[in-house]
Parts: structure tokens; C-alpha cells; sequence
């Protein structure tokens, strides 16, 4: 093989990798973010924690929406104290103030970021795109749990309060919903 042959070859398997690795980079990245928490992405747990700690944290709850996203979103609640290891559950309220079916997803993360491995939510409406109709009102609950070797972690364990941040989207009509609706749904 000659000299340009080989710089040819070698040019062309840096521009595959290169490609291959930008495409890799937004799942690889999300996948960093859960196993460690990084940028105050949160856990998920299948079930309660199994120890309860005396010691509290207040919990903030905090929500927004994408800029022309028309929803009216709050939380139910502004704060709570909880138990570190204790299962809670806080509630939001989604409103449809438009004439037609709207899809959103929501985004969320915690702050501080070094509490985001710890906050380990059991279920959530953020785990699913959610559909209001026309001036429906829902309340969407979160059941979440600190974990308890958050108290271990020299980063994470002086974190006496977390802010727990939502912010929804609109999102395209789930393929289900949208034929429910006779495909009469914006897309």
C-alpha cells in the first residue's frame, strides 16, 4: 500500500471513529450522568429504602416550563422535611389552558449536584410523556427517598437542603393517544 493509501485509509478511519464517537456521545453522557449522579440527575429505586435515619432534609420543589410551552405547572407543595431513608411523596399540577390536547415531557434534575446520586425516586410522572385535553387539571405525583449513604459521601453529606427542579417540554403525541383522538391531535 502506498503513502497516500495509507494516510487515505488512516484519515478515513479517524473520520468513522470521530463520527461514531460523536453519535455515541449524548447516550454515553446520559448514562454517566445516572450512575453518578453528575449535574444533579437523580437515582431510580424499585422500592423504598430499607433504613430510615433521625436525621431530616428539607426538600424544595421547583417547576418550570419550556418558553411557549402553554401549560400552567407548580408544585403542590413548595417544601417538605423528610427523614433520609424515608419514602415521601409530593404532588405537582399540570393545567391545559388551550382548546386541544397537548403532549409534554418532563426534564428535572436536583441541586445541590452532589445530592443527585442520593435523591432516588420510586415512581414519577416525569418517567412518561404525559397528554392533557383541553382544560384538564391533573396532579402528578413523585415518590422519592434520600438514600441513606448520602450521610457517608464528604461531598453530599452536610447537604441539609435539595432542590428538586422540573421542567417540561412539549413533546410530540404519544402514537396511542393520537389515535384515540381520531389523529385529530397536533403533532
Amino acid at each position: 500500500m502506498s503513502g497516500t493509501a495509507r494516510t487515505a485509509t488512516a484519515a478515513t478511519s479517524v473520520a468513522l471513529f470521530m463520527a461514531g464517537m460523536g453519535w455515541a456521545a449524548v447516550p454515553l453522557y446520559d448514562l454517566f450522568c445516572r450512575v453518578t449522579g453528575y449535574g444533579g440527575t437523580t437515582g431510580v429505586a424499585a422500592a423504598d429504602s430499607d433504613r430510615i435515619l433521625e436525621q431530616t432534609v428539607r426538600i424544595r420543589f421547583d417547576a418550570s416550563r419550556a418558553r411557549d410551552f402553554p401549560w400552567e405547572f407548580r408544585p403542590m407543595e413548595r417544601t417538605m422535611e423528610v427523614r433520609i431513608g424515608e419514602t415521601a411523596l409530593a404532588f405537582y399540577e399540570a393545567y391545559n389552558p388551550t382548546d386541544e390536547p397537548i403532549a409534554g415531557v418532563a426534564s428535572y434534575n436536583v441541586t445541590p449536584y452532589a445530592a443527585g446520586r442520593y435523591f432516588m425516586k420510586i415512581h414519577c410522572f416525569c418517567f412518561e410523556y404525559q397528554v392533557l385535553q383541553p382544560g384538564e387539571r391533573v396532579q402528578m405525583p413523585v415518590s422519592f427517598y434520600v438514600d441513606p449513604d448520602m450521610v457517608g459521601d464528604r461531598e453530599a453529606r452536610g447537604v441539609r437542603q435539595i432542590t428538586l427542579s422540573y421542567t417540561f417540554h412539549p413533546a410530540d403525541m404519544p402514537a396511542e393517544e393520537h389515535a384515540s383522538l381520531g389523529g385529530a391531535a397536533a403533532d
